[in-house]
């Protein structure tokens, strides 16, 4: 919200107050101020100029030699490049030596050889935004009124020294999104009057029905509906003070009927709507919920595709507005408009809300009409704009209004007690204090000191509703600087970290510890992004009310935001890439609830060894990842057998290199933990990267399962002995089938496994791929002798050589 600071002086006596302390007391009282513009601040010798004569430069085609009076005994040349200039305008003049926005000095100097005594000015130059520079004037200088005195300073003559305040505006504090309820605002904080103009209802007495109808066909989605007509009106730009008002509000000039509607939305906060009523055809407007299959084009030329939930304006037959979000093309006021049906009305919120979501289409009018208006001051608000369109549009005000009102316009009545407003403040406050900071806000209180009291909220504060926002407004008011600060007295306990806290710390622990660096990703995704490595056919969670668009869905994986992120970072020439995330995850449950458990992902990427002159570096590969997410769940002491199972089906992984792992309990259940592997190429070159090798594990799954209790045992006083093998198998054959075979094969003295090398290429063939094993025995005992090592390599061999197929090397 943009406040011009000349503008609410207009509202409320601040010859006292400089904009810097207003400010920080509105910051202080819950209006946070963003930051003050000054648009006239940095502006030097910047005048009214008159052009006298215009002519064409001889050598450019689109420059122009202009004779300009600005004010002083001879006219200057200057020489101008926009397309509108021409002789009889009073334009914008920077002098020579003068200074435009951005501090940038205006010198004498030559075009095309022909001297330039200063530049005639665009609004751009002057530091105002292009987005609300007149639709006119966008692509050209700013033409000023006839009327306009030569020679005065632009700043002078344009208000350009006004402070505008930038507010960022609470959702809950909807109401301060208009000039009056601001003044409201600033007024309580220094307890000084509102002066609002009056608007004289006498017009608008009769009933409009008689030569048009109004038809609601439902209360709750349409509470309210005004609408007044204004009849001989002439289309025109609006004078200069209403669209300098528009501009330091941020809202761009259109014409006098259009931004006198605007100007009403900025000074009441009531969304107003202006329909070419001869457009209209049928002299009727009904409100109703769209059908399945009607149509729109909006005033932005784009046809909308309508649904149930949309409220829309119709005719009587076909719709012409979108209710509270935009207007139809087909009813546009435009400049041979004569007669203005304006609409001032409220609707339901949600609906408003789901419709400007769904189309994309947030507006002023829209946020308003989504977070609430003040309901005591809607007919109001139509008939300010209707007897404006009379002074500045030359219009005759047909009397009467169309109404139809099912509001509740009564203050709301919240009561509460001084002992209750200290105990929740640990503040001393009196009765009059108290009374006081109420009337200060104009809120009528009644009741007394002994017992509770109420105070009587206007409509225009609907954020106000139980004795929780009595107590805030007059922690606000009061300053909640000046509340003394105390220290709650509390009793700690030491209850040290959950089973989940702490397998968290370990885990992040661990990951770093081999190498890993910790990212944070969002939880909220796109839905397609939501659709990246899928691991079952449950649909995502879908938000009601998402942020953005790109923040819809809740993410079913991590790994995709892994990639997301590996993207980011490789597109930044950081190509080694170690990653990790702990993060919680929701999908639905049977019952339709949602469930939320933890989940453990890595991503590696680049190199696995970086090259040195004694090693030449070596890219990550599967069982690089391999190793480090068997050193990650060999830390869990989990009971049981990790066993590791080849997976072809899995989405966006590779079908050769990609796994499952699998915790085997005693009962010899089978508990997936989660999977490992490499990206399939065709995904990882979706994000632009090179080889990549991610896991993902259910921290949930192994904070369930049984753990190891560690017991201490003495270092064995006898050596162990190992054995190599190296066998020839079909490349079909797992690592985990051989282990699995060696050792139900193996006495019970066997105590490691360990490949230390895997072949295919030269001297074997087709097919076929050596593996090498050492196999580790020890007996804590004795020492164990070689027959019984060599009895027990050849049962293992020759259950190999039977079993899988394999040839001994």
């Amino acid at each position: 919200m943009y406040i011009s600071y000349q503008w609410l002086k207009d509202l409320v006596d601040l010859s006292d107050i400089d904009v810097d302390r207003l400010s920080q007391d509105m910051s202080l009282t819950g209006l946070e101020v963003e930051g003050v513009d000054n648009l006239g601040a940095g502006l030097k010798k910047i005048v009214v100029g008159h052009v006298l004569e215009c002519e064409d430069h001889p050598d450019s085609d689109h420059l122009h030699i202009c004779q300009v009076d600005v004010g002083e005994e001879e006219a200057y040349q200057i020489v101008c490049g926009a397309p509108n200039v021409a002789a009889g305008q009073k334009v914008i003049v920077a002098l020579p030596n003068s200074r435009i926005a951005g501090n940038v000095k205006i010198k004498k100097g030559k075009l095309r050889g022909q001297v330039s005594m200063g530049m005639i000015c665009s609004l751009e130059e002057l530091g105002i935004s292009n987005a609300v520079v007149p639709k006119a004037y966008a692509d050209g200088i700013m033409v000023l009124d006839e009327d306009a005195p030569i020679g005065t300073s632009i700043v002078d003559y344009l208000h350009l020294d006004d402070p505008v305040i930038e507010v960022d505006i609470t959702p809950n504090r909807a109401d301060a999104l208009s000039m009056y309820g601001v003044a409201h605002e600033v007024a309580a904080i220094y307890d000084k009057a509102v002066s609002l103009p009056e608007v004289d209802m006498s017009a608008f007495s009769g009933d409009l029905q008689a030569d048009f109808d109004l038809v609601v066909d439902d209360p709750d989605l349409v509470p309210e509906y005004n609408a007044f007509m204004v009849k001989n009106i002439k289309v025109a730009e609006s004078p200069l003070w209403l669209q300098m008002r528009l501009i330091k509000a941020g809202v761009r000039p259109i014409n006098n009927v259009v931004d006198i509607t605007n100007l009403v939305l900025m000074t009441y906060g009531q969304p107003l709507h202006a329909f070419d009523y001869d457009r209209l055809g049928s002299g009727k407007i009904q409100t109703r919920l769209a059908r399945p299959g009607e149509t729109l084009v909006t005033l932005d030329g784009v046809e909308r595709q309508l649904t149930s939930e949309d409220i829309v304006i119709t005719d009587g037959s076909q719709p012409v507005a979108l209710a509270g979000v935009m207007g139809g093309l087909a009813t546009e006021v435009e400049d041979d408009t004569t007669t203005v049906l304006i609409e001032a009305a409220a609707f339901e919120p949600g609906h408003i809300r789901t419709t400007a979501r769904k189309f994309g289409l947030r507006s002023e009018s829209s946020l308003r009409n989504e977070r609430g208006i003040n309901v005591a001051t809607i007919q109001e608000a139509g008939a300010y704009a209707a007897q404006l369109m009379v002074e500045l549009a030359g219009g005759e005000i047909v009397a009467g209004v169309a109404s139809q009102s099912h509001l509740d316009k009564s203050p709301i009545e919240v009561s509460t007690s001084v002992e209750y407003i200290n105990s929740q403040l640990g503040m001393t406050m009196t009765y009059d204090e108290i009374a006081k900071i109420f009337d200060q806000l104009a809120f009528e209180m009644t009741g007394d000191e002994s017992n509770q009291f109420t105070v009587a909220v206007p409509r225009r504060r609907w954020d106000i509703a139980i004795p929780e926002d009595l107590v805030e407004e007059v922690a606000r008011i009061y300053g909640y600087d000046k509340i003394p600060s105390s220290l709650p007295e509390i009793v700690t306990t030491n209850v040290g970290l959950s089973a989940s806290q702490a397998l968290q710390r370990h885990s992040r622990q661990i990951m770093e510890a081999l190498g890993f660096d910790q990212v944070v990703a969002y939880s909220l995704v796109s839905p397609d992004e939501s659709q990246a490595f899928p691991q079952n056919n449950q649909s995502a969670i879908q938000l009601d009310f998402p942020m953005s668009q790109d923040r819809q869905v809740m993410r079913k994986n991590l790994v995709g935001s892994l990639m997301t992120i590996a993207a980011y970072n490789s597109n930044r020439k950081n190509k080694n890439l170690q990653l990790y995330e702990l993060a919680s995850l929701y999908n639905w449950q049977d019952d339709g609830q949602v469930s939320q458990t933890n989940h453990l992902a890595g991503l590696w990427t680049g190199q696995a060894q970086t090259g040195t002159w004694q090693h030449a570096a070596k890219p990550v590969d599967f069982y690089a990842l391999k190793g480090k997410f068997v050193q990650l769940l060999a830390s869990y002491q989990l009971k049981g057998e990790l066993v590791f199972k080849a997976n072809t089906d899995l989405v966006d992984m590779h079908p050769g290199r990609t796994a499952d792992v699998f915790l085997v309990d005693q009962a010899g259940t089978s508990h997936r933990l989660g999977y490992l592997g490499q990206v399939h190429p065709q995904t990882a070159s979706r994000y632009d990267l090179d080889e990549v090798y991610i896991f993902e594990i259910s921290l949930s799954q192994i904070e369930a399962a049984d753990k190891i209790e560690m017991v201490q045992e003495p270092l064995a006083k006898v050596p162990g002995s190992s054995r190599d093998i190296a066998l020839l198998v079909d490349d079909q054959v797992t690592n985990q089938e051989i282990l699995d075979l060696i050792k139900a094969s193996a006495s019970q003295y066997l105590v490691n496994i360990r490949l230390f090398d895997l072949y295919q290429g030269d001297n074997i063939s087709a097919g076929k791929k050596s593996m090498a094993y050492q196999l580790h025995y020890l007996n804590p005992q004795e020492t164990l002798r070689d027959e019984e090592v060599n009895q027990d390599i050849e049962k293992i061999t020759k259950a190999l050589e039977e079993q899988l197929g394999a040839s001994i090397r």
